[in-house]
């Protein structure tokens, strides 16, 4: 497999035996005795039938994207990829990321899952006949609000999202907003911290009014139905841009009755050139009538209008220019703030069950606060005593950044000289 398909393998496995070959450092390294690692290496070298899940602890970290290459490696090495069973998977952090991803919801990205290759960007010109497809990757989320900062932008619309809360550097954001002539924001809550930085509020439609697809991270597009109309003047997100695309003279580009005709749009340009030289493809949905569009099965791409799909990577075949996979050498790299005597514990941070981002919908509901109704801090109860901290007290918590006053909740599973609080609050 690695022969046929696989480049860079001699490369990353030098780079990890120089950086983890030692097994009794390497157990060190990861808080764990030597015979729990060899007792996993055991357990991956017997089973082929292995996927590796994780979640946003790995992906949020200061080697995030490392640490996802890595654990690809792993499956490439060993070729457990595109098989049944088998294979490297992210659980992302909200329901609809993957659909977010696919319809180019990132600045690096052009619709349809395109990068800004210049072929991607002659084919969505084209394919739109527009001359103002962006050239060049945008501003990402913490450099575009830095860049609202320095005057750089000069509008903002901010769409379903809470970055003042969100965002490192909170104070940073809040900054920004305040700085930049014009922000637009659209919501379905009022009050959220970003909301007060708003010259203009847009009420949009919540989860149980909306219309359209959602796809999760096994590549399932599912239908999304309204549990109720929309209440007052909100509207769904794309009727806000279209009706701003129609003011702005775009109004043919932008006519869109409903969502499946969007649907339709998007599954053509999926299909668009592309011939199984990429991943995602829904041709077989172009023509879709509304009826059926309704009435659509959870069902995962791709989908080929012309033969039955063929599940990615099963052929060996991946979607890079020579169609082999690419091993990147991976050297692990320390957290990105040293330890000192005056701050000398690790703060994680980190979802609560019952609850979502900064609970402007969740927190409104007091069942949920059953669970944890109040900002705590998790230490070992060695680090505690070392601290000087009692059960249910109260604690100052801070860095340069800033600080919380948070309750102090004693746990012997929580790993010493680290502790845990809660990102809702």
């Amino acid at each position: 497999f690695i022969a046929a398909s696989v480049d860079g393998f001699d490369a990353s496995l030098a780079a990890a035996r120089a950086d983890a070959g030692d097994p009794d450092i390497l157990a060190q390294r990861c808080g764990l005795s030597r015979a729990q690692l060899e007792q996993f290496y055991g357990w991956f070298i017997a089973h082929e039938r292995t996927v590796s899940l994780w979640s946003q602890g790995m992906n949020q970290s200061a080697s995030g994207t490392d640490k996802g290459n890595a654990l690809i490696n792993c499956h490439l090495a060993t070729g457990r990829i595109g098989k049944p069973a088998m294979g490297p998977f992210s659980i992302t952090g909200q329901p609809n990321a993957m659909g977010g991803r696919e319809v180019g919801g990132l600045a690096n990205m052009l619709a349809a899952h395109q990068g800004f290759t210049p072929e991607a960007i002659d084919r969505v010109s084209r394919f739109w006949g527009s001359k103002n497809v962006a050239q060049k990757p945008g501003l990402k989320a913490v450099d575009l609000f830095a860049a609202a900062g320095t005057g750089q932008i000069k509008a903002l619309w901010i769409i379903a999202t809470n970055p003042v809360f969100s965002l490192p550097d909170s104070h940073a954001v809040r900054a920004a907003l305040a700085h930049c002539p014009l922000v637009v924001l659209s919501e379905c809550v009022a009050n959220t911290d970003t909301a007060q930085y708003a010259d203009i509020l847009l009420p949009a439609t919540t989860w149980g009014e909306r219309d359209g697809t959602v796809t999760n991270s096994e590549r399932r597009i599912s239908r999304q139905r309204p549990l109720y109309p929309p209440v007052g003047e909100s509207r769904h997100d794309w009727q806000a841009l279209c009706a701003v695309a129609q003011r702005l003279g775009f109004g043919t580009a932008f006519d869109f009755p409903d969502a499946a005709a969007i649907f339709r749009e998007y599954a053509a340009l999926t299909a668009f050139e592309n011939n199984g030289s990429r991943d995602l493809e829904l041709g077989a949905f172009t023509q879709l009538s509304d009826a059926q569009y309704n009435d659509l099965p959870p069902t995962r791409w791709p989908q080929p209008a012309s033969h039955a799909p063929i599940e990615p990577f099963s052929d060996g075949r991946f979607f890079t220019q020579n169609r082999r996979a690419r091993m990147l050498p991976i050297t692990a790299q320390g957290a990105p703030s040293a330890l000192t005597p005056l701050y000398p514990l690790r703060l994680n941070t980190g979802r609560l069950r019952d609850q979502w981002h900064g609970m402007s919908r969740t927190g409104a509901v007091p069942k949920l606060l059953n669970h944890v109704g109040e900002p705590t801090l998790t230490i070992h109860p060695m680090d505690a005593a070392r601290y000087k901290l009692r059960g249910h007290q109260i604690a100052r918590v801070g860095n340069t950044r800033g600080q919380l006053l948070t309750r102090v909740v004693l746990d012997e599973h929580q790993r010493q000289g680290s502790v845990f609080v809660p990102m809702h609050w």
